[in-house]
């Protein structure tokens, strides 16, 4: 799995700017268990670089997505990260052997009880997940170093960049469906935002203010 995102790292350079991803991020893929987030049935494709079913017509990511915009968010072992949308809890669990402290918001309270349970039972205590509209984020313990998106807006939302930090960096898809594109959000010391779109992708859709659904 980690040599084929090394070769997909190469390949998407033109995109992304990065040949390869940092050592220590990818030492995180190659040692967070993959097969713990999948359902027992699908276990044996677990390692292959492929999104995957985990119930509530939701995937797990492709093995090199998560690696790059975890790359992409370039977390240091002191952040506070926010994520949207947790899943099975993959990200949350690679993420959490980066930095200081993970939350993370989803909107399917199935997926939500089963991502805690799990990252519990695998030892991840520097995490937290919350059944929500990830649209809002977690304001209470906002502002956040990092923050980073696994639905797609049509718009970076307005809520969280509120809730990112000066000197923060944001990671998200954005457009419409068949037109996403993985943006990178920066805020400057003096708190004015700049975007960079990075390669076209293609994520479930992030419930907008209002809306009941799912999101993950």
């Amino acid at each position: 799995m980690t040599a084929e995102i090394v070769a997909e790292a190469a390949l998407t350079a033109g995109y992304t700017g990065r040949v390869r991803f940092s050592e220590r991020v990818m030492a995180v893929i190659a040692r967070v268990p993959r097969h713990e987030f999948v359902p027992a049935e699908l276990r044996e494709y677990a390692y292959l670089n492929r999104p995957l079913p985990i119930g509530w017509d939701k995937t797990i990511s492709q093995p090199y997505i998560v690696a790059l915009m975890t790359d992409m968010l370039n977390p240091a072992p002191g952040d506070v990260v926010l994520e949207i949308g947790a899943g099975a809890g993959y990200q949350a669990a690679v993420l959490a052997e980066l930095v200081k402290r993970v939350y993370t918001v989803e909107l399917i309270e199935p997926l939500a009880e089963s991502a805690r349970r799990r990252l519990r039972r695998l030892g991840y205590a520097n995490t937290e997940v919350r059944a929500a509209n990830g649209y809002y984020g977690w304001p209470e313990h906002a502002p956040y170093d990092k923050i980073i998106v696994t639905a797609a807006a049509e718009l970076v939302p307005t809520p969280l960049i509120a809730q990112l930090k000066h000197g923060g960096r944001m990671i998200v898809p954005t457009g419409v469906a068949d037109r996403q594109s993985l943006t990178l959000v920066t805020k400057d010391a003096a708190g004015v935002i700049s975007l960079r779109d990075l390669l076209p992708v293609r994520f479930s859709e992030l419930d907008e203010p209002g809306v009941v659904g799912g999101a993950a």
